[in-house]
């Protein structure tokens, strides 16, 4: 199946075309602030590269959080519009479990973070399995000392992924175990191997169910019109 991945939940915007989870061109950007500028050419740019047109899509894959408020609808926004326009349906994941897929290893506890901003991380702990990860306890907004408090917590060793370098160099001394590592940012290419996978599940969701996973209340609001007048957003005029 030919897929579309959005990912826009942290400062490294990425979209990714790929067929059965392999990739056809992808672009990425990292900019905090620059989600809804990036979306729009880096689509169009794929689907030059990739020699696909939108009617060649099967379904889009987006990042629906945790994550900043903006980046997350700005992603979410884009896929809805373009899944309605060409009548394909979604399929959402977690900004924490495409870290952790991409992180996968034999045998340490992999705990991905994301900056949710106001001195806090999304965050939730994940088993690797044969073929991927799955979650392992709750997803949760925690200050750095409550995160270590989780790791700490539990017996296995550790490998944190994410935005580890936005938490205070003290986090994690002293605790026996503990790792830090790759990849920093969540990314397109990865949500292509979810999607392939959810495909085959048939897990998929219309653009009218798809739902922004924001773990509290956001920080700011996002300027809609940028996706009408670029007819990227449901009901915009052709």
């Amino acid at each position: 199946m030919k897929a579309l991945a959005i990912e826009t939940a942290t400062a490294a915007s990425s979209v990714a075309l790929g067929e059965d989870g392999e990739v056809a061109a992808m672009a990425l950007r990292v900019d905090r602030r620059g989600h809804v500028e990036f979306l729009v050419p880096a689509i169009d740019f794929c689907f030059t590269r990739a020699g696909w047109t939108p009617d060649d899509l099967d379904l889009v894959a987006v990042d629906v959080g945790p994550g900043p408020f903006t980046g997350i609808r700005a992603g979410i926004s884009a896929a809805q519009g373009i899944a309605a326009a060409v009548g394909v349906p979604i399929v959402t994941t977690s900004s924490l479990t495409v870290l952790a897929l991409r992180a996968a290893t034999g045998h340490r506890q992999i705990w991905p973070v994301v900056d949710v901003r106001r001195g806090e991380v999304a965050t939730a702990p994940f088993r690797p399995v044969p073929g991927g990860v799955v979650r392992d306890g709750a997803t949760e907004v925690v200050t750095p000392g409550g995160l270590r408090a989780l790791i700490d917590s539990r017996p296995t060793e550790a490998l944190v992924v994410g935005d580890w370098r936005a938490l205070p160099d003290s986090v994690f001394s002293g605790i026996h175990g503990t790792k830090m590592g790759r990849p920093r940012y969540p990314a397109a290419d990865v949500m292509l191997e979810i999607a392939a996978m959810r495909a085959q599940q048939q897990d998929f969701a219309t653009p009218e169910e798809v739902r922004p996973l924001y773990l509290r209340e956001p920080d700011t609001a996002i300027n809609w019109s940028d996706f009408r007048e670029e007819g990227m957003w449901p009901g915009a005029a052709s």
